[in-house]
């Protein structure tokens, strides 16, 4: 999700996971809201899914397409954008279960993402994982043009 700040930059809405793991990292901990599925589901019907269950809010056409890219971990991100606004206050996301604290045999739930937030795009890329990276550069040259590069 972007939107534009009153003066006409662009703003992207990042999501920091939660769970016991990501509870001190910042920089570079922030992500795209994304998440995994299996063929034969469409990966655009998948991002959307996603999307939602992660942060409560739909996501609306139209969509953007800003490519796939291979993460550190293995995975293969595919992102679309799409303009919208929305109160990360509000932020609403499904949970998770794991064993924790590790080898305690005790279960625990978290939430997927514990927080969002608007940031304008040089933050954004201190904030978001290396990995995504690029995406932020493709939504740049896609929405604002050479004005606003990422």
């Amino acid at each position: 999700m972007f939107r534009r700040s009153g003066d006409g930059r662009l703003q992207v809405l990042l999501v920091h996971p939660g769970g016991p793991y990501w509870a001190k990292k910042d920089i570079g901990g922030w992500t795209i809201p994304k998440g995994e599925y299996q063929d034969p589901e469409d990966s655009l019907a998948a991002a959307k899914r996603e999307f939602a269950e992660e942060t409560g809010f739909s996501a609306v056409a139209p969509f953007i397409p800003l490519g796939s890219k291979k993460q550190p971990s293995g995975k293969v991100v595919t992102v679309w954008a799409f303009e919208a606004d929305c109160d990360p206050a509000l932020l609403v996301s499904n949970e998770f279960e794991m064993e924790w604290p590790p080898k305690s045999g005790l279960r625990q739930s978290f939430a997927e993402v514990d927080r969002a937030g608007w940031f304008g795009l040089d933050d954004a890329r201190e904030k978001i994982a290396v990995g995504q990276l690029d995406f932020l550069q493709s939504l740049a040259e896609k929405v604002a043009g050479n004005r606003q590069r990422a």
